[in-house]
């Protein structure tokens, strides 16, 4: 059995998480698949973006209960194994939107939280901390990645409190940054994915990276330095070049 499918369409790859009979729970192979999946797309020039999503009606249930169980009886690399798939996506510099069509719960929001924005199903979208609810404490940057997009009452009210939210109170926190309705999911997904896939590859990937190293950012001077060389790699690449060559051309030619 695959636990990841993958397809490609319009410079967008969509990886599919394949366990529907767990809602899609992470194990040892599902990461492992996870990450070739996402060598392979990375080096493809043809592919620009990804959308994660699952199969079947949940998006991702979590951590496989025995691989957590073997986890707590060996050592902290057996732990951290765990967090390898979603980390593999968070670290890519691909454009990556999840497409959350069922639940995320646990591990699951860590998938989500890993990705660069995602599109909810408006009925069948839920989120879940549930890290606490079932004894164990956050692990794989959970508190810090789910902070840093929704900020602290939010934190505080999914983990320590077990608030679990629904679409449209996930968008209304910033969790996600679109809810539609269900059978619209993964055209919205792509739609969002083909633009950034549209763009030089490079190019996203550099200002992908310049937007997640802004935290070390403090001031205004600090942010135009921070920018300025990336800026000035993009100013002798091919697409604006070209720009600029028409631009001439129609000044020239008196249109």
């Amino acid at each position: 059995m695959g636990y990841v499918l993958t397809e490609v369409s319009d410079g967008v790859a969509r990886l599919t998480l394949n366990d529907p009979e767990k809602r899609n729970a992470v194990n040892k192979a599902m990461n492992e698949e996870i990450a070739a999946a996402f060598d392979k797309f990375e080096s493809d020039p043809s592919v620009g973006a990804v959308v994660v999503t699952g199969a079947g009606k949940g998006f991702c249930s979590g951590a496989d209960l025995s691989d957590l169980d073997h986890a707590s009886q060996t050592d902290t690399a057996s732990v951290t194994l765990l967090y390898d798939g979603f980390l593999r996506v968070a670290h890519s510099p691909l454009a990556t939107v999840a497409a959350v069509n069922g639940a995320a719960v646990g591990a699951g929001m860590n998938m989500v939280l890993a990705c660069d924005i995602a599109v909810a199903g408006r009925q069948w979208a839920r989120f879940d901390s549930r890290f606490l609810q079932i004894g164990l404490h956050p692990g794989g940057g959970h508190t810090w990645r789910l902070r840093h997009i929704t900020g602290r009452t939010t934190t505080m009210a999914m983990v320590l409190f077990g608030e679990v939210l629904r679409a449209d109170d996930a968008q209304r926190v910033g969790l996600v940054w679109d809810v539609v309705d269900d059978d619209a999911l993964l055209d919205r997904a792509h739609e969002l994915a083909a633009r950034a896939a549209g763009q030089p590859k490079d190019l996203v990937a550099r200002t992908k990276a310049t937007i997640l190293s802004l935290d070390d950012v403090t001031g205004s001077d600090q942010a135009v330095a921070h920018e300025v060389g990336p800026q000035l790699w993009s100013l002798n690449q091919p697409i604006f070049r070209e720009l600029l060559a028409k631009l001439r051309s129609r000044t020239s030619s008196g249109h």
